[in-house]
């Protein structure tokens, strides 16, 4: 478990700093530049808003309390990873990269639960896991903080969630 962890957290690092390149190179993230697809440019498009809504959320100022500022910088780290995530499920077509998002996502909604847990902070209400039909889009819920994401609540084993 330890290990698939730790391939995962590559993998997310591997995309966070091709995210970086290009967005050192352009500020779209690729989104409209000539290599993308048409296919492909509604994926970049979420991609990138999810990685400039965890680079926002993750810059906190800090209160002193190293537990609290922890948290408050890997929840949307976690989040963010599970916004990519959602993102490749709903265009990605590789069964093996698949089932990799979809462990990212229980993974990291775990994580994120154990951390808010760990600091007393009550969990948000249940909600769809994100890659049921009935899940907001990532743009509906760009808007909230944090501390009121439905990434808290218990996810489903990745065995049941939804394969293409």
């Amino acid at each position: 478990m330890r290990q698939r962890h730790l391939a995962c957290a590559g993998a997310l690092l591997a995309l966070c700093l091709a995210g970086s390149a290009a967005r050192a190179h352009d500020q779209s993230h690729g989104a409209g530049t000539a290599s993308a697809t048409s296919g492909e440019t509604p994926f970049l498009t979420e991609n990138a808003a999810a990685m400039d809504k965890m680079m926002a959320d993750m810059e906190v100022k800090p209160t002193g309390d190293i537990d609290a500022d922890f948290t408050a910088m890997m929840i949307p780290h976690h989040q963010g990873a599970i916004d990519m995530a959602v993102a490749y499920l709903r265009y990605g077509q590789n069964p093996l990269l698949r089932r990799l998002a979809q462990e990212i996502v229980v993974e990291q909604q775990q994580e994120i639960a154990a951390m808010r847990l760990a600091l007393g902070q009550p969990l948000p209400p249940s909600a769809p896991a994100p890659t049921e039909p009935d899940a907001a889009p990532l743009s509906d819920h760009s808007t909230q903080s944090h501390s009121t994401m439905s990434a808290g609540s218990m996810p489903m084993p990745a065995s049941s969630m939804p394969m293409k």
